[in-house]
Order: C-alpha cells, then sequence, then structure tokens
C-alpha cells in the first residue's frame, strides 16, 4: 500500500481505489477574521476508523496533530482533541495567516478537507487634503480624501454639514505590502461666504467595522468681503452731551481700517484701525452725513449714518388741577413760595423726545429754579416785616406849635419832633398808632419824659 500524490491510497499497485466511506470524510468550513482578531478553525469526521485528525496552515506545516503540538506558536492554541473533532484558534490574527488551512485524516487512504482563512484589513481614520489655506469666496474648494490599510478597498463618502456631496473620483493603490489598499477620493465645489465655519466630514466605510465608522471632519475657512453699519451711543443724541459713532465692521478677515469722513467736507476726520467716532460735547453745527469706510483684504464696504442734534430738553410744562387753592390767611402774605406749591401737583406733560435716560441739564434747571425761587420768598418775607415795623414806628415833628413831617424839617434847632409808641400817654386808649400819636400830642405839657429836643 503506498499514498496516491491526489491523496487517495493504493494497495498491490492495482489501479482500483478502496471505496471511499462518506462517514470518514473530515468536514470544515471558511472563516473571516479582522485583523487582531480570533479565528476558531474547526475538524470533525463521524467514522476517524482508529485514526488522529491533523491540522496544518497554508505552507503545510503541521500545527495539531491530535492532542500534540507541533509547531511552536503561543499564538494557536488547542480548543477540543476528541477521535471525532479537532479544533483549534489563533489569535491576533495577522494578513499573513490568511490561506488555505488543512484537516487531514490518516486512514486508508488519507482523507484531507480545506479551510479559507480571509483576514479583513482595517481601514486606517481617513485624512482630509486641501482645506489648509482659506478659500476665497465663489472659488472652487477642491479637497481630498484618502485612507490606507484596508483588505478590500473601503468606500469613502462625502458630506458638507448634513448634505451628502458627490465625490468626482476615486482612485484605488495596492499598498506595498500586497494585500492591503489605498483608497482616495476627491471632491469640488463652489463656496459662499455662508460656508465659512462649515464642517465637511469623509467617512470610510469597510466591513472590517461592522457597526461602527472612522470619519475626519474639517472645518472650511472662507475670505468674504466685508460688511458694516454705525451704531450710535447713546441712541438720541442731544446736543451738549457726548456721542460715539461705532463701525460696525464684520467679515473674513475683520476689517482692519476704519476711514470716518462728514459728507460735504473735504479733508477726513479719522483715519485708523479704531472704528470708535468721539464727540466730546455736541453742537448744532456737528448734525450732517457721516461715512464710515471700513477696509479688509477683501475689499472695502461703506455705511452711512445721519447725525440729527436735538435742543436740550425743556423743563415740563403744569398743569394745574382745576381744583382752585384755598385764599391765604390773614397772617399768610401771597409769595412766589406759594404758586410754586400749587405747581408741585402738576402732571407733567410727555416729552417728545423718548430718550431713554433723562438730561442732566434738566436737573440743574430744577435746581436753579429752586434756589430762586427761596430767594424771592425771602426778599417777599422781609419786605413785609419792614413795612410792618415802619407802620407801627411813626415820627412826628413840632415847630413853633405847627406838627410837621420829618421830610419837612428845614434846621434842626427850629424843629423838634417827638416819637411816641403805644407805651406814650393815652396810648391805652387809643384805637390805633395814629390816634395814640395825637392824644399824645394834648398831654406833652405833663409829658416831658417822652420828649426830645434837637438844638
Amino acid at each position: 500500500m503506498r499514498a496516491h500524490p491526489g491523496g487517495e491510497a493504493m494497495l498491490g499497485g492495482s489501479s482500483d481505489p478502496f471505496f471511499l466511506c462518506p462517514e470518514s470524510q473530515p468536514t470544515t468550513s471558511d472563516e473571516t477574521v479582522v485583523a487582531g482578531g480570533t479565528v476558531v478553525l474547526k475538524c470533525q469526521v463521524e467514522d476517524p476508523d482508529d485514526s488522529s485528525l491533523q491540522w496544518s496552515n497554508p505552507a503545510q506545516q503541521t500545527l495539531y496533530f491530535g492532542e500534540k503540538r507541533a509547531l511552536r506558536d503561543n499564538r494557536i492554541q488547542l480548543q477540543r482533541s476528541t477521535p471525532n473533532e479537532l479544533t483549534i484558534s489563533i489569535t491576533d490574527v495577522v494578513l499573513a495567516d490568511e490561506g488555505e488551512y488543512t484537516c487531514s485524516i490518516f486512514t486508508m487512504p488519507v482523507r484531507t478537507a480545506k479551510a479559507l482563512v480571509t483576514v479583513l484589513g482595517i481601514p486606517q481614520k481617513p485624512q482630509i487634503f486641501g482645506h489648509e489655506q482659506p478659500i476665497d469666496e465663489e472659488k472652487m474648494a477642491r479637497l481630498t480624501c484618502r485612507s490606507s490599510g484596508s483588505k478590500p478597498a473601503a468606500q469613502l463618502r462625502w458630506k458638507k454639514g448634513n448634505k451628502e456631496l458627490k465625490a468626482e473620483g476615486t482612485e484605488v493603490v495596492e499598498d506595498p505590502n500586497g494585500k492591503t489598499f489605498t483608497v482616495s477620493s476627491r471632491v469640488e465645489f463652489r463656496v459662499t461666504k455662508e460656508d465659512n465655519d462649515a464642517e465637511v466630514t469623509c467617512t470610510v466605510d469597510h466591513e472590517s467595522l461592522q457597526n461602527s465608522e472612522r470619519s475626519t471632519t474639517q472645518k472650511l475657512q472662507v475670505h468674504y468681503k466685508p460688511t458694516a453699519k454705525i451704531e450710535p451711543h447713546p441712541l438720541y443724541p442731544r446736543e451738549g452731551e457726548k456721542l460715539q459713532l461705532q463701525c460696525d465692521g464684520q467679515g473674513n478677515p475683520v476689517p482692519q481700517e476704519f476711514l470716518w469722513e462728514k459728507e460735504g467736507s473735504d479733508a477726513p476726520l479719522q483715519l485708523s484701525s479704531d472704528s470708535i467716532l468721539i464727540f466730546p460735547f455736541l453742537n448744532k453745527s456737528d448734525s450732517g452725513t457721516y461715512v464710515c469706510t471700513a477696509t479688509s483684504s477683501m475689499g472695502s464696504v461703506v455705511a452711512k449714518y445721519n447725525l440729527d442734534v436735538s435742543d436740550l430738553p425743556q423743563l415740563p410744562t403744569p398743569h394745574v388741577h382745576s381744583t382752585p387753592a384755598p385764599p391765604p390767611g390773614p397772617s399768610q402774605p401771597i409769595s412766589h413760595a406759594s404758586s410754586m406749591a400749587t405747581a408741585s401737583s402738576f402732571t407733567p406733560a410727555p416729552a417728545q423726545d423718548a430718550s431713554p435716560v433723562p438730561s442732566t441739564s434738566s436737573t440743574y434747571h430744577a435746581v436753579i429754579g429752586g434756589v430762586v425761587a427761596v430767594i424771592v420768598f425771602l426778599l417777599l418775607s422781609l419786605l413785609i416785616v419792614l413795612g410792618h415795623y415802619l407802620i407801627r414806628h411813626k415820627g412826628v415833628c413840632v415847630r413853633h406849635g405847627e406838627t410837621v413831617t420829618a421830610s419837612q424839617q428845614q434846621s434842626p434847632a427850629e424843629v423838634m419832633c417827638t416819637y411816641l409808641t403805644h407805651e406814650a400817654k393815652g396810648s391805652d386808649d387809643a384805637p390805633d398808632a395814629d390816634t395814640a400819636i395825637i392824644n399824645a400830642e394834648g398831654g406833652q405839657a405833663g409829658g416831658d419824659d417822652k420828649k426830645e429836643y434837637f438844638i
């Protein structure tokens, strides 16, 4: 008996082979494993015919003969060994482990079964090229996505935001190891300023990734022309106040130069990187149209603002209630202060300028008005007191037995003036000061202590 090169056993040189019993034929199955994973190889036979099973690698090296290890490779382990089954496992599978593995049973003749092991190469994380430099508005963006190490070749797909992008072309190149592939995909599209900071994603699809995915996202940088608008602070400028006009420039890149001009004026007001034009103290002459020109590397833009300086705010006009004020008493003089008190119950009319912040000049006018009212009140009170005093103290002069006033006296030697008060004689019965003085003149002979003489 000898072995046939095809695996069949021959007896005595006869050309007729032994009858092959189906129960003695080993069975296996093909396996697919991801690189770095574990593959299990199982060989089974119904009738071992008192023979042992054996596993061999694609290089025809014996791995296990029955339960005996034949190749020193710690990655290869025995899982199960019986007369009807031989199962082994290979861990940390690499691409070189791919190929046909043979299970043999040494009967007469030798019977074999093949198991094809396929190792999947995991694609590397994709990389995007072409986004390194900013892209000008309305220009074409040309991006390339590349992934290596896939086996078989992977598929690449594009997205911009949530929108799918159609690839312009795909290229597959075999890696130097002769087993894996590098895949490249290109995409082109025209950009606008809305694409600035837009996310472009490249995703690789491969069976080795199972339910997961590998992708790369990059943000686009788009250069576009600037925009500008002028904002006043405060919103409602008034004469005498401070005003700031801010030229708010937007764009990519942001404007770095601001030119301020006033329509009708030949000379520019300001040219600098500062976007704010300041008026320390507004005047009527500052009214007009102001122009801001914001400039960046992508161009210039013009913004205008019409400044109309309004007058200083006026004090509100009082609206007196229709209920009349009570008349003043006998000892209560009518003065400016009482009219101020009556006016304090007025309802101010709404101001025409709806400024959110009241002007400080209104406060100054109110303070000055209050001070003036107090001064007028004091002066009127002083005049009333002085008049009352003069009425109660009246002087009488006598010249040669004739009663004259002080303004009629000519010579101090000829005039004798008598100053009488309520303390003079006869004043207790007089109803007023004039009667008391007349009564006092009649008793001058007996009242020498009330006379004064001028020589």
